[in-house]
């Protein structure tokens, strides 16, 4: 009789079946090969088994497999995630859409489960929450907080489950998600609504790196913008943006933006999105990059040698206030607003917007925002610009 070796014997321990399922196989090894049985009990390489009773073979065929399944799920292994079963996945995951105009976000049933809920949630980027907009059973709906208010089902059949957003706001741009309760396996698709808009860079009038976080998002907000986020500061670099201060985004980082390196802007290495990381919100100080879209007024141009206080009182007598700088920003993106002279704004800067440039009208050689910084309040040297609605 032979020895059986230890490495067969420990194989034996690890898998039991292993040695019988070997024999199953067309070429089983030559030193195992028994003699030949009768005639009679020769089948396929099988061992005779009684009448009624599955082989051990067999029996690793099937249950191989489950011993397997439970050893990965042992280790940690995640499961394959199914694919919805409900909810169809949308052809466009991103929605266009401007300020002031109806944005509707497509969710829509496959199948309608026998009793659901539909959950509308808005995620943060800058508070790392999702907010409720609204719940609905596919008959009545409820709305939840500022944009529940505005915001509604569309109903164009009864699997529809869209969310239409009326008179968008920059605010309203972001990451939704629709979710489908249905007390059994809860389902969801998410969207992004973008808004086509423009960034601009800001600072206030003591000078630049001022702003902690929360001072940089109220600036942004008191000049008809908000904090811009990376993909809003990505595409503004894209268009030409090229600013050599730091400042703060939704996200809570602070970047800027360099399509011409330099040594005064993080040296001579290649174009892009220089970033300083996260920073403290409450300590670190730095510029802000707001952004804006379309606006539902007009901006104007007011000429004259006024002082700041004039140029209010200018305004007033027209019907209109002295324009943010978010409003000349607008009106220079969308309205291609191109006035050569320079014009106080509300928050006491002087600037003017140039859409063909010319030599004496700024001296660069692309387009923009051109600004004087602040002057004294009291220098009548200025026109203004004025914004109506």
């Amino acid at each position: 009789m032979r020895t059986q070796a230890p490495e067969d014997r420990a194989a034996q321990r690890l898998h039991p079946c292993q040695p019988v399922c070997s024999f199953s196989g067309p070429r089983a090894s030559r030193r195992n090969k028994a003699p030949h049985p009768p005639q009679s009990s020769r089948h396929a390489g099988l061992t005779p088994i009684m009448p009624g009773l599955l082989s051990l073979p067999a029996l690793c065929h099937f249950l191989l497999p489950w011993a397997f399944t439970i050893f990965h799920k042992a280790l940690g292994d995640p499961a394959p995630h199914p694919s919805p079963h409900y909810l169809l996945p949308p052809i466009h995951e991103v929605i266009h859409s401007r300020r002031g105009a109806t944005a509707t976000l497509p969710c829509v049933l496959g199948a309608q489960p026998p009793s659901y809920k539909v959950r509308w949630s808005k995620v943060e980027p800058g508070e790392l929450r999702e907010v409720l907009i609204l719940v609905t059973n596919g008959l009545h709906a409820r709305g939840y907080g500022p944009l529940g208010g505005r915001a509604r089902m569309r109903r164009g059949h009864r699997l529809d489950a869209s969310l239409v957003i009326e008179g968008v706001r920059l605010e309203d741009e972001g990451r939704y998600r629709c979710e489908l309760i249905n007390g059994i396996e809860d389902e969801s698709v998410a969207l992004t609504l973008s808004l086509e808009g423009v960034v601009f860079p800001y600072q206030p009038s003591r000078g630049r790196y001022q702003f902690n976080y929360y001072e940089a998002k109220q600036a942004c907000e008191e000049q008809d913008g908000r904090l811009a986020t990376y993909a809003q500061l990505y595409q503004a670099w894209t268009e030409g943006l090229d600013w050599c201060n730091a400042g703060w985004l939704l996200e809570g980082s602070v970047r800027y933006p360099v399509l011409t390196a330099r040594a005064p802007c993080g040296g001579r290495g290649r174009p892009g999105i220089r970033s300083y990381g996260p920073r403290d919100r409450h300590r670190d100080r730095y510029d802000a990059f707001c952004f804006t879209s379309m606006t539902a007024g007009h901006v104007f141009f007011v000429p004259g040698r006024l002082t700041l206080s004039e140029a209010h009182a200018a305004c007033r007598r027209r019907g209109a206030t002295v324009a943010k700088v978010g409003h000349l920003y607008a009106a220079w993106k969308f309205s291609g607003l191109d006035q050569c002279d320079g014009g106080w704004l509300a928050d006491g800067s002087v600037r003017f917007p140039i859409t063909s440039p010319r030599p004496r009208c700024g001296g660069l050689p692309d387009p923009g925002v051109r600004s004087f910084g602040f002057p004294r309040a009291q220098q009548a040297a200025f026109g203004t610009y004025c914004y109506s609605e």
